[in-house]
């Protein structure tokens, strides 16, 4: 039977994980277990073998390929970033307007400063 540490499992279990890849036990691009593996293993549900692994992706330590499980990273590693041409395009969109946004609210500073000015000149 487990022992009851009054901690959340899956955050043990993350933890566990985090220091075997600090010691370097688990090295980069290792395969992480699966779900299935990490239930039978630690004797959890789906659930908090699922909060687990996700844990270790939000900290840096995992990566997961839809299809191919979860894989060692380190936190301070650069991801692969491979975007559909749909999210290309609405990247290059937001760029954009952001340029736009910023020109325009360069020109509302001119405008009020103008509108300064001639308060002041009243």
């Amino acid at each position: 039977m487990a022992e009851f540490t009054g901690r959340a499992k899956y955050l043990e279990i993350a933890d566990d994980f985090k220091r075997r890849i600090r010691q370097g036990e688990l090295a980069p691009g290792k395969k992480l277990p699966s779900e299935t593996e990490l239930m039978a293993t630690h004797d959890v549900s789906r659930t908090v073998a699922r909060q687990a692994i996700s844990r270790l992706r939000e900290d840096g330590y995992a990566i997961s390929h839809q299809g191919k499980g979860s894989f060692v990273t380190l936190p301070d590693e650069p991801r692969p970033t491979k975007h559909s041409p749909e999210f290309e395009e609405i990247a290059g969109y937001l760029s954009d307007v952001r340029q736009e946004v910023r020109r325009l609210a360069e020109r509302m500073d001119q405008l009020e400063q103008l509108v300064r000015n001639q308060a002041q000149d009243d």
